[in-house]
């Protein structure tokens, strides 16, 4: 019979022994156990018979060779067969099954398994299988505790380690977010992004004292992070205001320059070789900082190109240091997942989404719009193109509380201060424009020499781009120093002269009125 030789994995890996828990640091007890998984192998069975029939319905001859069911969907392993046919001489050959053809059955696969959604994975990676990936009627639910006391998770030694969820054979998925070195998440409103961000949150607090791990955590929204405050990991309270989120970002790379600073006096490579330096030289030793993003839209419409530009030069630079970025997102479109911030997250994760055109802007591949939702999600990692499907680990909030008041005790007990002032506080979003008011000098300087300006002079004097030298042209109308937009493109009128120190109010008081346009005139000739 078709069945025989048919295998099938655990449906989850068998838990290690709880590691001792180190002094200062919270037990996994805080976590709910997480509920043995159940194996139904007469349903797999029934399942896999059906996909072998509709298959040779279709004149596709393939076997089942084996299936792994996970928490949340079965992946069947299928085997494709040999084609007969005669060729012109009437010598009988055998073909090989095309993947594309198995490929092309989706959705008469998905209406012979009375399936709301099946994936089809062509071919498996490492076996010469296609996989097809169909709901389980009864899903689990993958506790974070069960993948924080797996033998995978132990077996990592990483400070930064992270708890990602189940695969499709039960197996748990963590990753270490250092070496990613940042982590993008996107999907659409509850596709279980805020789920797997309060995971990845706990399992850094699960294993990690303020003195190792600081924290930034920027929640637009108000309501998924502020449960952390208090706890002494935090550099300050839950950001909420978006102007302060972009101050914020800012004090973020003059930190990351500050280490970048610190590393070349005393000859250090990366944190961790400082650390080690700072140990032996009585330095204070630096913590890791993991930024966390639980909202990129609401930031890229308030100010696209600061947000851009400072994303994009702490991904760049940032891993060195001991910064790592985390940014969750329900838009995944082009105007809020650009290709430079795409280009520097190689590590992403996409949950389930609304068009093919998403999964391709998050994942550059289509797939994600047949995901499930609730914690379903697939993961891109950093040093493999091929997609991994993970159901996330599932953490309440009850189970939150309780390790954000764990750690508020702690901070009460050792007298650490929790609720200090930001780093950033006194600085404004202005400070930023103090490299441009050299600039402004200069254009100043040049225009009154001159007796010029234009944004094409102002590019062409002080090799700037056409955006900047037009924001110095708009700056000088705001002091007066020369006038409005003139038509037809021609220079605008400098109102200072060389040697005034203030707007000359009376450049144009002996013109008189009808005159006006041909004074004008005479002005941009001359010039």
């Amino acid at each position: 019979p078709k069945g025989t030789g048919r295998r099938s994995r655990p449906p989850r890996e068998a838990a290690a022994r709880p590691l001792p828990t180190p002094a200062g640091l919270p037990s996994l007890d805080l976590l709910t156990p997480e509920a043995p998984g159940t194996s139904d192998e007469a349903d797999a069975r029934l399942k896999a018979q059906i996909i072998e029939d509709t298959l040779e319905a279709f004149g596709i001859p393939a076997r089942v060779a084996e299936w792994h069911r996970g928490p949340v969907v079965t992946q069947f392993g299928v085997e494709p067969g040999y084609i007969e046919r005669t060729d012109r001489e009437g010598n009988l050959r055998r073909y090989k099954v095309r993947v594309s053809k198995i490929l092309s059955l989706t959705n008469d696969l998905a209406l012979a398994l009375a399936a709301t959604q099946i994936r089809i994975e062509a071919p498996v990676p490492g076996r010469a299988l296609v996989g097809i990936e169909v709901p389980n009627e009864h899903k689990a639910v993958v506790g974070l505790r069960g993948v924080l006391e797996s033998e995978t998770f132990g077996k990592m030694r990483a400070p930064l380690r992270i708890a990602l969820g189940r695969g499709v054979s039960g197996e748990a998925v963590v990753a270490d977010l250092a070496s990613m070195p940042h982590l993008l998440l996107a999907g659409a409103t509850g596709s279980g992004k805020s789920v797997c961000l309060n995971a990845i949150i706990a399992s850094l607090l699960f294993f990690n004292t303020p003195e190792q791990l600081r924290l930034l955590l920027i929640d637009p929204k108000r309501v998924e992070m502020t449960k952390y405050n208090g706890i002494p990991h935090l550099l300050s309270p839950v950001v909420v205001d978006i102007e302060k989120v972009i101050v914020a970002l800012r004090w973020v790379t003059r930190e990351m320059d500050r280490r970048y600073a610190l590393f070349a006096e005393v000859g250090a490579r990366n944190i961790e070789a400082y650390n080690r330096i700072a140990g032996s030289k009585a330095l204070e030793p630096m913590p890791m900082v993991v930024v966390v993003i639980d909202e990129l839209a609401d930031l890229m419409l308030v100010a696209p190109d600061d947000v851009e530009r400072t994303i994009c030069r702490l991904a760049q630079m940032a891993r060195a240091t001991g910064i790592h970025l985390v940014i969750a997102t329900q838009r995944p479109s082009v105007d809020v997942v650009t290709g430079l911030i795409k280009a520097n997250f190689p590590a992403r994760v996409s949950f389930a989404v609304t068009s093919q055109v998403d999964s391709r802007v998050i994942l550059d591949t289509p797939g994600a719009e047949k995901l499930l939702g609730r914690g379903d999600m697939l993961y891109m990692a950093p040093d493999s193109p091929q997609l991994q499907r993970i159901q996330g680990c599932f953490v309440s909030d009850k189970e939150l509380e309780a390790l954000a008041a764990y750690w508020r005790r702690q901070a009460l007990e050792s007298m650490m201060q929790a609720d200090l002032p930001a780093p950033w506080e006194g600085m404004s979003l202005e400070e930023e424009d103090d490299p441009e008011d050299d600039l402004l000098e200069q254009a100043t300087e040049l225009v009154r020499k001159h007796g010029q300006a234009s944004a094409s002079f102002l590019q062409r004097q002080m090799r700037i781009g056409y955006p900047r030298a037009a924001r110095l042209i708009d700056q000088l109308e705001e002091r007066n120093i020369v006038g409005p937009a003139e038509s037809g493109g021609r220079s605008r009128i400098v109102l200072v002269g060389p040697d005034d120190d203030a707007p000359a109010e009376d450049a144009t008081d002996d013109v008189e009125a009808e005159d006006y346009e041909d004074y004008v005139e005479e002005e941009a000739e001359e010039a």
